[in-house]
């Protein structure tokens, strides 16, 4: 955008570029433009657009605040960098783009406006109408809402943090935000995940029943009538338990004297082992749930925050497995 700003000579140049970009982006949703490309031919104001720098100036700060609002108002807003040579360019396409929307929008009231049709960057369909696309809020990086349901569930499962699958992208996805497109088993999912992230690790204790294994805060559970030390109640299934052992309450008993009493695992344990050593499953050693890795790094990361090595079991980073691939187990005869 070319034209006076009237301001006091104390002005900078990264301040300018954003009153510029201000305006211009005003004038685009004012032109009923709903997705834009914003070329950037001045570093600093890509890196600030990207989010990837956070403002030093509060005027700055306070100018990004305004820009980022109005790319609100379009269904895309894309951050491109371009060389000081090819701005021409740019206006070229801005040029074009400007009449093709304003021409779209003269049109007879009574013809339907044609669906516009978009590409996925991730599973590369192409005839994909804008309406099935998702945003994600932050970066403004779009996807088909059936790669964005797969590429949740997928992170859920892995416990990774839920970020954009735009290649280096460090936007966090929210609840909030991808709620509609979930379907009610990785709803429930993600609010477990969200539940237990709130719960600090070493306050966390899950109910030894096989059936529940619901997640409680220690602190919640101190604070609940103490028939016993060490007796809890499952706020979910309702089963007492022992705090200390982890298992279900040993009535008659102390902690030491059921420790004498069992000292090998019950059936059900032995199976579950057995199992585990036949799919080549890891036990963590601090909360003792069992964990499968079928692709990735072998440095694991518990749901519990211990972090270990998939193929020795030490803690992680006192070994010399680095980061290579999980063991595979035999296949089948």
């Amino acid at each position: 955008m070319k034209g006076p700003i009237h301001h006091d000579s104390t002005i900078t140049p990264l301040e300018a570029e954003l009153t510029a970009l201000k305006r211009g982006l005003t004038e685009a949703v004012g032109l009923g433009i709903t997705h834009i490309s914003i070329y950037c031919d001045y570093y600093p104001i890509y890196e600030l657009v990207m989010g990837r720098c956070v403002p030093e100036e509060n005027k700055t700060a306070l100018l990004m605040i305004d820009v980022q609002r109005i790319r609100e108002e379009f269904k895309s807003s894309f951050p491109i960098f371009v060389e000081g040579n090819s701005v021409s360019h740019a206006y070229k396409l801005a040029r074009e783009t400007i009449v093709s929307e304003i021409s779209i929008t003269v049109n007879p009231p009574h013809q339907a406006k044609a669906t516009r049709k978009t590409t996925c960057k991730i599973c590369l369909g192409d005839d994909i109408n804008e309406n099935q696309m998702f945003c994600v809020n932050k970066c403004r990086h779009r996807f088909c809402s059936e790669c964005m349901k797969r590429h949740i569930e997928v992170r859920l499962l892995e416990g990774s943090v839920m970020r954009c699958p735009h290649y280096r992208c460090k936007s966090k996805l929210t609840f909030e935000r991808c709620e509609n497109l979930l379907t009610p088993k990785v709803r429930e999912m993600w609010q477990q995940r969200i539940k237990e992230d709130l719960i600090p690790v070493t306050k966390r204790i899950y109910c030894p029943n096989p059936r529940c294994s619901a997640l409680m805060s220690k602190t919640d559970l101190s604070i609940s009538p103490k028939e016993d030390e060490v007796r809890r109640c499952c706020f979910k299934c309702g089963q007492i338990f022992c705090i200390k052992c982890k298992v279900s309450w040993h009535s008659n008993l102390s902690c030491d004297e059921y420790k004498r009493l069992h000292p090998y695992p019950t059936d059900n344990d032995g199976k579950i082992k057995a199992l585990a050593n036949q799919k080549m499953w890891r036990q963590c050693k601090k909360c003792h749930h069992m964990i499968e890795l079928s692709k990735g790094c072998v440095q694991v990361k518990c749901r519990c925050g211990h972090k270990f090595c998939y193929r020795c079991g030490v803690q992680a980073g006192r070994c010399q497995h680095g980061h290579g691939l999980p063991p595979r187990p035999p296949p089948p005869p």
